[in-house]
C-alpha cells in the first residue's frame, strides 16, 4: 500500500523530513518519543538513516562529529522538553566551535504554548532555552512556514559563520497537513572581500618585514591558499586546535597548534604584523588572558563581531577566508626582503623549546600518542575529551589533513570523544576513527558503546586512566586546595566495554599497544583499549 508521504498527503513531520531529503541530508540522530512520532513517520518514508543513541547528548555529540568528519550539517531529531535540554551541551558545544547543526524537535501544541498547565514535557520557554545555543531558535506556527525556517537554517550554515539552529514544531502543526508549496530557495554565497580593504591589506602586507600567519577553523577548506600566502610574504603559520591539519604539520613554515606555549607567544611578541584568519584568537586558543601582539593586526574573518572584537585591527576584512586569501596571493609578488624575517632557524628554535617545556607527565602522553601516529592512517580521525593526554594532543600530535582532529576546545564539555568519534565514522566509513579520552570523561557519555556495537563500527577507543580528574586535582594541589571530589571510583572499564558487546585489551607495551590500535581499525565492532598513566611501561 502506496504510504500517505509518497502520494502527496503529508503531515508537516513528514515535510521536515522531505525537506531534509531535498537539502541533502543522509543521516540523523536521535531517539524516537512519543512527541516525534509524525517525524517518525516521515523517516519510513526517506532514504534518510537514523541512528538511535542511548541519551540525547550522545545524538548532539554524533552530530557534531559527523559535521566536522564530513563538512556539512548534523541533524538531530528530540523530543520536546528533556530530549531538547538533554542535548544542549551538545549544541553549546557546537556553537562555541562554530559547527553547523540542524536541531529539529516538537514543542507542545500551540494551545498549550507558555501556558504551564503541566502539559507532558511541557518546558515555560523551550525556544528561549535554545536561544543562547543557537544561531537562531524559530517555532513554526504554521505549516506554511516550515519551508523558509529550513531554508534559513541552510542560508546560516552556507552563508554565515556556521552554528546550531533549532526549529521546534507545535505538536498540533506536526501533525497537520503539510503546506503544499515546499520549495528550496536557493542558497546566497559568503560575504565578498571589499576590493578598498584588499587594498590596504596588500599595503601592509608589502611593508611587513616580520609577519606571522594564525590560522583557525575558518581557514579548515581552503589550507592550499592559507599556505600559499604565507609562502609569499615568508610568515610562519600558527594553527588554533580547531585548524589542525590545515596546513601539514611538518612544512617547513608550520609551528602547529602551539599557540599556548610560551616560545610561539614569544614569536608572536616579536612579529611586526599578525595575520589571523578565520580565527577569535580567544582565550581557549592560547590559555592566556591575551596574546602578546605588539605589532600590527590583519584580521580576516566571515563573522563581522570576530573582527572588532578583543584585538584592534589595522585593517580588517570581512570575507570568505578562501577567496580573501587568493585575491591577497594575486596581489603580492614575493616574500619580505627585510633583514628581520623569520628565518628557518628559528623555526627550528621554537620547535625545540616547544618540545622541552613539556612536563614529565606530557612526556607519558607523547609516548602513547608516537603510538597512536605510528597506527592511524594519515586520514585518520581521532575525536578527543577535556582530558590531559588531549590537551597534549592538540599541541603534540601532528596531523597533515585537516578535519582529522576534533576537540571541544571552546565550550569545553566532558563526554565529547565517544559520540563525535561515533559521528565521524558514520560521515567518513572508509577512515579510521579514534575516541581519545579519559577515564571520567568517558563516563558522561560511556552508554553510547552499546550504539556503536549496535552498528558494528570498527571505532577505537583509547582510553587514558589515571583514576580521577587529574587535571583538576593538579590544580587544587597548586592552588593549596585539598582535593575534594577528583578521585571517583570507577568501574572495570575493560569488563564494562564487554558487556557492550566491544573487544577490549589492556596493552602491556608501547608496541602492543600500536598493534592493539591497528587491530581495532580491522575489527567488527567497537574496541576499548586502556592505557593507565602508572604503566610502567611508559617513560
Amino acid at each position: 500500500m502506496q504510504s500517505s508521504a509518497k502520494n502527496g498527503n503529508q503531515t508537516c513531520g513528514q515535510a521536515a523530513i522531505s525537506l531534509l531529503e531535498a537539502y541533502g541530508v543522509d543521516t540523523v540522530f536521535g531517539i524516537p518519543g512519543v512527541h516525534t512520532l509524525e517525524f517518525y513517520r516521515g523517516l519510513a518514508d526517506s532514504s534518510i538513516r537514523h541512528i538511535a543513541v542511548r541519551h540525547e547528548q550522545g545524538a548532539g555529540f554524533m552530530a557534531d562529529g559527523y559535521a566536522r568528519a564530513s563538512g556539512r550539517p548534523g541533524v538531530c531529531i528530540l523530543i520536546t522538553g528533556p530530549g531538547v535540554a538533554n542535548a544542549a551541551t551538545a549544541i553549546g558545544q557546537a556553537y562555541s566551535d562554530s559547527v553547523p547543526m540542524l536541531v529539529l524537535s516538537s514543542v507542545n501544541a500551540r494551545v498549550d504554548l507558555g501556558k504551564g498547565r503541566g502539559r507532558l514535557h511541557e518546558i515555560t520557554s523551550q525556544q528561549a532555552m535554545m536561544a543562547p545555543l543557537t544561531a537562531f531558535s524559530r517555532t513554526v506556527l504554521d505549516p506554511a512556514d516550515l519551508p523558509e525556517a529550513m531554508a534559513e537554517a541552510f542560508a546560516v550554515f552556507e552563508t554565515q559563520r556556521p552554528r546550531p539552529v533549532h526549529i521546534e514544531v507545535p505538536l498540533d502543526v506536526l501533525a497537520a497537513p503539510a503546506a503544499r508549496s515546499a520549495a528550496v530557495p536557493s542558497v546566497k554565497g559568503r560575504p565578498r572581500p571589499d576590493s578598498a580593504e584588499l587594498r590596504a591589506a596588500t599595503d601592509l602586507l608589502r611593508a611587513s618585514s616580520r609577519p606571522v600567519m594564525i590560522a583557525g577553523g575558518g581557514t579548515i577548506d581552503c589550507g592550499e591558499r592559507v599556505l600559499e600566502l604565507a609562502r609569499r610574504v615568508g610568515a610562519p603559520v600558527v594553527l588554533t586546535t580547531a585548524a589542525k591539519g590545515v596546513v601539514p604539520e611538518d612544512d617547513p613554515l608550520c609551528l602547529g597548534a602551539t599557540l599556548s606555549l610560551q616560545a610561539t607567544q614569544d614569536l608572536l611578541r616579536s612579529a611586526d604584523l599578525v595575520i589571523a584568519v578565520g580565527t577569535e584568537l580567544a582565550e581557549t586558543d592560547s590559555w592566556i588572558d591575551r596574546l602578546p601582539l605588539s605589532g600590527r593586526l590583519l584580521r580576516i574573518d566571515i563573522d563581522p563581531a570576530t573582527l572588532t572584537r578583543d584585538y584592534p585591527a589595522e585593517v580588517a576584512i570581512l570575507g570568505d577566508a578562501s577567496e580573501t586569501l587568493a585575491a591577497l596571493a594575486e596581489r603580492i609578488e614575493g616574500a619580505p626582503t627585510g633583514g628581520e624575517a623569520v628565518t628557518a632557524e628559528e623555526l627550528d628554535r621554537v620547535r625545540r623549546l616547544n618540545r622541552e617545556s613539556f612536563s614529565p607527565l606530557r612526556r607519558k602522553h607523547a609516548a602513547v600518542l608516537d603510538a597512536l601516529r605510528a597506527a592511524l592512517p594519515e586520514d585518520g580521525m581521532v575525536a578527543t575529551d577535556m582530558t590531559q593526554i588531549a590537551y597534549t594532543g592538540n599541541v603534540y600530535f601532528p596531523c597533515r589533513r585537516p578535519r582529522c582532529w576534533f576537540h571541544p576546545i571552546g565550550f569545553g564539555t566532558l563526554g565529547y570523544g565517544l559520540p563525535a568519534a561515533i559521528g565521524a565514522k558514520l560521515a567518513q566509513p572508509s577512515r579510521a576513527a579514534v575516541a581519545l579520552v579519559g577515564d571520567a570523561g568517558l563516563l558522561f557519555t560511556v552508554q553510547e558503546l552499546g550504539t556503536a556495537a549496535e552498528l558494528g563500527l570498527p571505532v577505537a577507543i583509547l582510553l587514558w586512566n589515571n583514576d580521577g580528574l587529574g587535571q583538576i586535582a593538579g590544580d587544587m594541589v597548586e592552588r593549596g586546595i585539598p582535593e575534594i571530589g577528583v578521585k571517583p571510583r570507577n568501574p572495570d572499564y575493560l569488563a564494562l566495554a564487554k558487556a557492550f558487546g566491544c573487544d577490549a585489551v589492556r596493552p602491556q607495551s608501547l608496541a602492543e599497544l600500536e598493534a592493539a590500535l591497528r587491530t581495532a581499525f580491522e575489527a567488527d565492532r567497537p574496541t576499548l583499549i586502556e592505557v593507565r598513566q602508572d604503566s610502567p611501561f611508559l617513560p
